[in-house]
């Protein structure tokens, strides 16, 4: 399985045309687009506001390992009988305690959380292979399926995102200060290492919802990509996270609006957008080494 069938029939007989409202009203009309529209949108706003501290505290490792985890957790879930989201939200959560765990970021901690990643993979792999249902769930599980995501989902993914969003919103100033200055955070009596579990909390919960709709393999197109391009474009926290959360919308508006006339996953043109768009944030600074070292 490659792409959604309902999609596939649909598109049998359209096409890109000039007017570009026109098109948007067109495939607004059919429930799984509108769903896949605001689902996507909430996880967009999300992993943008989410994603930039990722970057700016180094963790992206620990996100990805976190998507792995997930992984595990889905896997499971469906062998057993309950949905993928339980085992996410299971996995990822407990997995986050375990990190925050760990201590503090370094060599040492990458390597553990590798162990663990590398773990969990191959535990996702027994998983599937124990499960005798559709090949379609497994896929979902590794690449998303936006496009095939239920009204209870949405409404979750929404529900979801506000919360995560508020308490982001709550925590901005204390978790700035601790993620670019530390070591004065703690001497001011800041709760640093409680701030880090939430925060991999916070991001455990993130990459559940976040797999609906961009899967296990391609989470990084949401989480990471936008907030290192925004990272590039502006070094002012706020601004940075306000560009994060643009570039992780259009991504995902552009990738659906062109999913829905092409037989191909989604998930790809959202990855491919968004690596297209951290490239050009690199183009003037790698033109001016190039002339630097002419």
């Amino acid at each position: 399985m490659i792409s959604n069938p309902l999609l596939l029939s649909v598109n049998s007989g359209t096409s890109f045309s000039i007017n570009i409202i026109y098109d948007l009203v067109v495939m607004l009309r059919y429930p799984f687009m509108r769903n896949a529209f605001i689902a996507g949108s909430a996880v967009a706003i999300l992993a943008g506001v989410v994603g930039y501290f990722i970057v700016s505290r180094r963790s992206s490792f620990a996100a990805h390992a976190l998507s792995h985890v997930g992984f595990a957790g889905a896997a499971g879930a469906v062998v057993v009988g309950l949905t993928p989201l339980e085992g996410l939200l299971g996995f990822t959560t407990v997995g986050a305690v375990v990190m925050g765990a760990l201590g503090k970021r370094g060599e040492l901690r990458d390597s553990q959380i590798g162990i663990v990643l590398s773990f969990m993979l191959g535990l996702g792999v027994l998983f599937i292979s124990l499960y005798q249902g559709y090949a379609s769930e497994a896929y979902s599980i590794l690449f998303g399926q936006i496009l095939g995501i239920s009204n209870a989902s949405v409404i979750f993914t929404v529900v979801s995102a506000v919360v995560l969003l508020i308490v982001m919103r709550i925590a901005l100033n204390v978790l700035l200060f601790a993620s670019f200055d530390e070591e004065v955070a703690n001497s001011q009596g800041v709760p640093t290492r409680l701030i880090s579990y939430a925060f991999l909390i916070v991001v455990a919960i993130t990459v559940a919802v976040a797999v609906q709709i961009i899967g296990v393999l391609l989470i990084f197109s949401l989480l990471v990509t936008p907030a290192a391009a925004a990272i590039r474009v502006s070094g002012r926290p706020r601004v940075a996270i306000v560009a994060s959360v643009v570039i992780a919308l259009l991504i995902t508006w552009v990738g659906l609006f062109i999913g829905f006339y092409q037989p191909y996953p989604v998930s790809f043109f959202i990855t491919a957008l968004g690596f297209v768009v951290y490239l050009a944030t690199r183009v003037k600074p790698l033109t001016a080494q190039l002339s630097r070292a002419i």
